[in-house]
């Protein structure tokens, strides 16, 4: 791992070397001063002194290199059957002309914008309209429940809310704005303005003089110029999901971040200028800011937004459509989405007669990938299945494969490597380094490199106390695992998912692995549910494979049969229940802390992410059943 090496290596021993390098591929107005400010620590900045306009890197930029009918923007939606395609030269154009409506409603840099929007091109040019203003935005997954839409806009305090009349969910019309009009009601801070972008699909009332309607807006809008903003200056606000009263408000820098997402896009997905790049998540996530907005924008590739599922917009094939259809080169996607599709195709009929010749890498993160899926996808496509492996607070991949820098040898089950930046050590309950292979808490070794969370909105304390305060001089993850004798990371989920069964430290994540390894399981949970005796006892729970018909008494034979094998007797793995579908967050999370709590007889919340609380509430019996 020759290049791997000295790259990794030199971003540990000489980080502002080697992130001083990375900067040269962006556009600066005014060169940093300083590339690592350290003097606030455990607080660090990147590229003090340094000023840009993330906009201007990631639009026009490409146009003033004469690359402005060079494709940017390429919208899918099955849904509701529209197809439309812009070019560098056509998003500028719609992007500087909203800013300029933005800047017309007093919208100036600093100023917050929360943007509750479908999977609709308007997101992405109200994201990059308030990146051109130096605003700050803070993007909200429409239709979230309106009490959590107003935790958020009490915290961020928008000057404007932009929003649409709907969005659609496979079958049905979700309205947008008496959800609005429910969390406006809740909040105590008030927008000056809400920008209302109306679907064909469901129209809004519009309450005036506070709400206007998008299409008027920019029809006598002037395009607005990029403001010049420092590169420490906020980009957005990401809330993190939580069960707690306060979401905790993600901050990114312009600086940092641009530096960052564009390494990553060359250097761990392989993409560079012209390429067709397909993120299939959501823009109200992580992923969709990174990965479906910002980097492969600021490298000047094609980016593809699609609004439908991977089942049922109309069929397990829609994915295999989308990538024919568009000569996609790389999908960046959820293990839960290619679990939906191997659980209604699991033979993979679907794939029949589709030419995936220009697909060479399908990227999944966002959970982990167990190696049943990871197999069942390398099979059937015949391409790279890369794992990988980050955080809403990380922005970008903590571990990884890096395809653009030195394609590496592919282990089932783990990310790969530590990127170049992340100085990844594991370490045991007294802080200490713990030998390869050994399980323990996965942290990152300050500093943390650009495009990572700068602190939490608003709230330097709570940044400190969640992340920084477990292990002096550490980000903790959260996540637990090993570090393996080649340098793989294995991340073998949450802390809290690792079970104590009569003194044995055992992680869910490891028996999920041998469960989900059966032939008749398209998906599964181990949770640890409290025993009388044992402490904590697993329990799991299996989703079939469409078609499989097998009874439950011997598939639980079969599997406990298999934890003793793999895992050992000591695991004390002896329930499991066949169920119809597991609780899951939007984001394809399964709602493991929910669950477990059911199971204990205890209330928690239930986050208001979840995808469909029906599934939930009739998993509870089961869960309940001792």
């Amino acid at each position: 791992m020759g290049s791997y090496r000295q790259a990794y290596e030199q971003s540990i021993s000489d980080p502002t070397a080697f992130w001083a390098q990375a900067a040269q591929a962006i556009d600066w107005r005014t060169p940093p001063r300083t590339v690592l400010d350290g003097t606030g620590a455990p607080f660090h900045r990147w590229f003090v002194g340094g000023e840009l306009n993330t906009c201007e890197n990631a639009l026009d930029r490409h146009v003033a290199a004469g690359d402005g009918e060079r494709l940017a923007l390429v919208y899918d939606s099955p849904v509701t059957g529209t197809k439309r395609t812009y070019t560098y030269t056509q998003l500028l154009d719609e992007t500087a002309t909203f800013a300029g409506a933005l800047a017309g409603l007093g919208v100036t840099k600093g100023d917050r914008v929360v943007i509750y929007l479908p999977m609709v091109p308007e997101a992405v040019v109200a994201m990059l309209a308030c990146a051109r203003l130096g605003a700050v935005h803070s993007v909200v997954f429409g239709g979230f429940a309106a009490h959590e839409l107003a935790v958020r806009i009490d915290d961020a305090q928008p000057k404007v809310v932009v929003t649409a009349s709907c969005g659609i969910e496979v079958t049905r019309v979700v309205e947008y704005k008496p959800l609005l009009d429910r969390a406006l009601s809740l909040a105590t801070h008030q927008p000056e303005h809400v920008v209302l972008l109306q679907r064909p699909q469901a129209r809004a009332e519009l309450s005036a003089p506070r709400d206007l309607d998008w299409q008027e807006l920019v029809a006598g809008a002037e395009p607005a110029e990029c403001v010049t903003v420092a590169a420490t200056d906020p980009l957005y606000i990401l809330y993190t999901s939580g069960t707690t009263a306060k979401p905790k408000g993600v901050v990114r820098d312009n600086g940092g971040h641009a530096v960052a997402l564009r390494w990553s896009m060359e250097n761990i997905y392989g993409i560079g200028p012209g390429d067709v790049w397909w993120t299939a998540s959501d823009v109200g996530w992580v992923v969709g800011h990174s990965y479906i907005v910002y980097a492969p924008l600021l490298v000047g590739a094609t980016t593809v937004l699609y609004e439908g599922k991977p089942v049922g917009t109309p069929d397990a094939g829609a994915f295999w459509r989308v990538i024919e259809e568009y000569a996609v080169q790389a999908l960046f996607t959820a293990p839960t989405a290619i679990r939906a599709v191997k659980k209604e195709d699991p033979d993979g009929t679907l794939l029949a007669g589709r030419d995936l010749s220009t697909l060479r890498t399908l990227f999944l993160a966002g959970e982990r990938l167990d190696p049943d899926t990871w197999q069942w996808a390398t099979d059937r496509l015949g391409v790279a299945v890369v794992d990988h492996w980050w955080q809403t607070e990380t922005g970008w991949p903590i571990a990884a494969n890096l395809r653009g820098l030195e394609p590496m040898t592919i282990k089932a089950g783990s990310p790969t490597v530590a990127v170049p930046g992340w100085d990844v050590c594991v370490l045991d309950p007294g802080g200490e380094e713990v030998p390869a292979g050994t399980e323990g808490a996965i942290c990152v070794r300050l500093p943390l490199p650009p495009g990572a969370l700068l602190t939490l909105w608003n709230d330097d304390e709570r940044f400190v106390a969640s992340y920084l305060s477990a292990f002096d001089g550490y980000y903790l993850s959260g996540d637990g695992g090993y570090v393996d004798e080649d340098g793989y990371v294995f991340v073998m989920g949450r802390t809290d998912d690792v079970i104590n069964v009569a003194g044995h430290r055992l992680s869910t994540g490891s028996m999920e692995a041998v469960v989900s390894g059966h032939p008749a399981v398209a998906e599964c949970c181990v949770i640890g549910v409290h025993d009388e005796l044992k402490g904590q006892v697993p329990r799991g729970f299996v989703v079939l494979k469409a078609g499989v018909d097998i009874d439950p008494d011997v598939l639980r034979a079969e599997l406990v049969a298999r934890m003793r094998d793999e895992i050992g007797a000591v695991a004390s793995f002896k329930q499991v229940d066949v169920v119809a579908g597991l609780p899951k967050t939007r984001s394809g999370k399964i709602l493991r802390r929910s669950m477990r709590a059911i199971a204990d007889g205890r209330d928690e919340p239930v986050p208001s992410t979840i995808e469909d609380p029906e599934v939930l509430e009739r998993l509870g019996p089961t869960l309940r059943d001792d």
